[in-house]
C-alpha cells in the first residue's frame, strides 16, 4: 500500500488545474504558451551630455559649449576672418570661382574730349570751329563795306588776323550780327595759303574763304546759300549776307 507521503504528492498533484494548450486541450505543463511568452523591453539609457547649442559661436568667435573657450574660439575666429581676406576663398555660399584679376591700363596722356573742348573755348564758351593747318595772314589789305540799303554803315579791316568769326555771341564772335535770324556762331571768313592757279600751281598765295557752320538759316555768298561746313572761296566785289538780315557785306581789297 502506498505510504501518507506518496497519498499527499498524488492529491498535491490532482489539485493543480490544467494548462490549456493551443488545441484547446488542456496538458499538464504549467508553462504558460508561447504568444505571451515576451521578453521585457530593454531600459533607455539616458544621455547626460548637453543638447547641442544651433547658436555655436557667440559675436566674439568664443563657443557656447563647455570647456571650449579661450584659444579655441580664438582660433575659429581667425579661421573665419581668412575667408574675407583679399585673395583668399570665397566667402559666397554658392563657392563660385573668384573672377581673373583684371588688367590695370596703362596712363593716357591724350586729349579726351572734354579737354580738347576746354583748350577751344574762349571765356567759358565752346567754339564750333578750329583754324586749318594752312590758316594765314593776307598781305594785302582786305576790308568789309557794311551796306544797309544803299547807305554804307560800316568799315572792316580785315587784314590784321587768319580769320574772323560772324555772329550774335559778341564774347567770341570776332563780328558780331545782331539779327535774330542769324546763329550764335554763325560762318567764319578764313585765309588760307593756298596753290596759285596763275602760276600753274607752282607758287603759292593767300586768299579768303568763307565757312557755314551749319547756321539755322544759312549764309549767302552773292544772292546764293552756300553748304554748310565747306570752304568758298571769295574773290573781290563779292557780296555776303546772313540769314534774313539785310545788311550786305561786300569785299574789296586797296592792292
Amino acid at each position: 500500500m502506498p505510504s501518507d507521503r506518496n497519498r499527499s504528492r498524488s492529491s498535491h498533484r490532482s489539485r493543480s488545474p490544467p494548462s490549456r494548450s493551443h488545441s484547446g486541450r488542456y496538458s499538464r505543463s504549467r508553462s504558460p504558451p508561447r504568444h505571451r511568452r515576451r521578453s521585457p523591453p530593454p531600459k533607455r539609457r539616458r544621455s547626460r551630455s548637453p543638447p547641442p547649442s544651433h547658436n555655436k559661436y557667440r559675436q566674439g568667435g568664443e563657443e557656447r559649449g563647455r570647456g571650449e573657450r579661450g584659444s579655441r574660439g580664438r582660433n575659429n575666429n581667425q579661421e573665419r576672418n581668412k575667408r574675407y581676406e583679399w585673395g583668399g576663398p570665397s566667402a559666397s555660399r554658392d563657392k563660385s570661382p573668384s573672377p581673373p584679376p583684371v588688367k590695370s591700363e596703362e596712363p593716357n596722356f591724350g586729349l579726351s574730349g572734354k579737354l580738347a573742348a576746354e583748350t577751344n573755348t574762349v571765356k567759358g564758351v565752346e567754339l564750333k570751329y578750329n583754324e586749318p593747318a594752312e590758316a594765314a595772314k593776307p598781305k594785302m589789305k582786305w576790308r568789309l563795306y557794311v551796306f544797309k540799303g544803299d547807305q554804307q554803315i560800316d568799315l572792316l579791316h580785315i587784314h590784321r588776323q587768319s580769320a574772323f568769326l560772324f555772329g550774335r555771341d559778341r564774347v567770341v564772335a570776332d563780328i558780331p550780327i545782331d539779327h535774330p535770324s542769324c546763329s550764335k556762331q554763325h560762318a567764319v571768313l578764313q585765309f588760307r595759303l593756298v596753290p596759285d592757279p596763275e602760276d600753274n600751281n607752282k607758287s603759292q598765295v593767300v586768299k579768303p574763304f568763307i565757312i557755314d557752320l551749319e547756321s539755322t538759316n544759312g549764309t549767302f555768298l552773292n544772292g546764293d546759300q552756300i553748304p554748310s561746313t565747306r570752304f568758298v572761296e571769295m574773290r573781290m566785289k563779292d557780296v555776303l549776307k546772313f540769314g534774313e538780315s539785310t545788311r550786305e557785306y561786300v569785299l574789296l581789297h586797296s592792292g
